[in-house]
């Protein structure tokens, strides 16, 4: 009996934005971050910059080998062009990259963008498939319309301090929140125009703030204290309306972080972990209501149990238990993730100052081509390229640079 041979397999499948162009005025982290995903899945993104030093973000700090770590995160993968945009020449370049784009993405400071004619009503008017997202603070209108924002001042705005932190002391979140949900819309929002314009022919402006982008994220405990609750005590690490939910000290100086979810956890927890099986039935402990109440001897007794264990042990007990548990770890702990080792997340990307570490996008098309995680640019590394390209002569280049124009 003759074997059929194997099928040949498919070749793997493009990267869903391969031959679409983006040119993003762009700065700091919420459009950098929303265009760099657009690049990871093979759009071409031309990165505007500043003729004076470009996106600020490259000043931020110096910890990626000499470079930006906000502006390493955001922006590998583009094409750096550096323009000044108060000089009409320079403005015309931009104009003509947009002519042949199909996204075209700015968060200038309001009102910026119209002023120079890049807002994303006129674009569109200009350009009937064009995408063109404006990203703002506060919105387009409102009284709070021309108002600074900045990421800190829109957690406080939304509401996202209020909720985290301790008793005693709000806090910010330890990333920038506010820009990554306005990114994170932004990128969202380009994907489903692009569908539309695939069954309409049109593009069409999208608009997103961030202030609006986080007081969607604070769903919970908006919807909690906006209807009939009150607002979400802080609670440092410890869930608000579940006990015990908190991360607990082990002997060797590590942190458990572990989560009972309902109470027959707890009398799992009781039995296995803290090894005391009476405390299942116990009135006192027996319910999530119960133990809410009396939180602070239902966390001493876990506090008990996990500081007399190293973290491991801690960890193998509860996860034989059947508890959702957690290890608190720093960053240099994350950078060497098991898990993230074991899935081969870790690539290196290009840059100036030699290759850098950097995590594969966390959205993963099997079948499909790898996510393309080009260099991270310098400033002005494509200026000529893409001068050249819209189709300018060596003089007109030549005097662009001479007058400070492009560089």
């Amino acid at each position: 009996m003759n074997q059929q041979p194997a099928p040949t397999p498919p070749p793997p499948s493009p990267l869903p934005l391969d031959g679409l162009t983006v040119v993003s005025v762009e700065q700091a982290v919420a459009a950098p971050f929303a265009t760099r995903q657009l690049a990871d899945l093979g759009a071409r993104v031309i990165k505007v910059e500043r003729i004076d030093g470009g996106d600020f973000a490259r000043g931020y700090d110096t910890a990626a080998r000499g470079l930006a770590s906000h502006f390493v995160w955001c922006n590998r993968g583009k094409e750096s062009i550096s323009l000044d945009l108060k000089d009409p020449r320079g403005l015309d370049v931009v104009r003509r990259l947009v002519a042949d784009a199909d996204v075209f993405v700015q968060n200038l400071a309001q009102g910026a963008a119209a002023r120079l004619g890049l807002d994303a009503a006129g674009l569109c008017a200009a350009h009937p498939r064009l995408i063109a997202v404006d990203i703002s603070g506060y919105g387009t209108s409102g009284p709070y319309a021309d108002k600074r924002a900045y990421d800190m001042l829109v957690q406080c705005e939304a509401g996202l301090v209020s909720v985290t932190g301790t008793p005693a002391q709000p806090v910010k979140a330890g990333i920038p929140a506010a820009d990554i949900a306005a990114a994170m819309y932004a990128f969202s929002g380009v994907l489903a125009a692009l569908v539309r314009r695939g069954t309409t022919g049109r593009g069409g402006p999208v608009e997103v703030s961030m202030l609006e982008a986080l007081a969607e994220w604070m769903g919970h405990p908006l919807n909690h204290a906006m209807h009939g609750g009150a607002a979400p005590a802080r609670t440092g690490l410890a869930h608000a309306v579940i006990a015990p939910y908190d991360a607990y000290p082990t002997a060797d100086g590590g942190r458990v972080l572990l989560s009972v979810q309902n109470d027959r956890e707890w009398r799992r927890l009781a039995e296995e972990v803290l090894e005391r099986p009476e405390l299942g039935s116990d009135a006192a402990y027996a319910t999530n209501a119960a133990r809410v109440a009396g939180r602070e001897r239902t966390d001493a007794l876990v506090a008990k149990a996990l500081g007399a264990l190293e973290a491991d042990e801690a960890l193998a007990r509860l996860e034989a238990a059947g508890i959702a548990c957690a290890r608190l770890r720093d960053l240099h702990e994350v950078a060497d993730h098991p898990q993230l080792a074991a899935r081969e997340r870790w690539r290196e990307v290009d840059s100036p100052a030699g290759p850098l570490r950097a995590l594969l996008p966390p959205i993963t098309l099997p079948g499909g081509v790898e996510a393309r995680m080009g260099a991270v640019p310098a400033l002005g590394e494509h200026t000529e390229a893409l001068l050249r390209a819209v189709g300018m002569t060596d003089e007109e280049i030549a005097a662009l640079r001479r007058d400070g124009v492009a560089a």
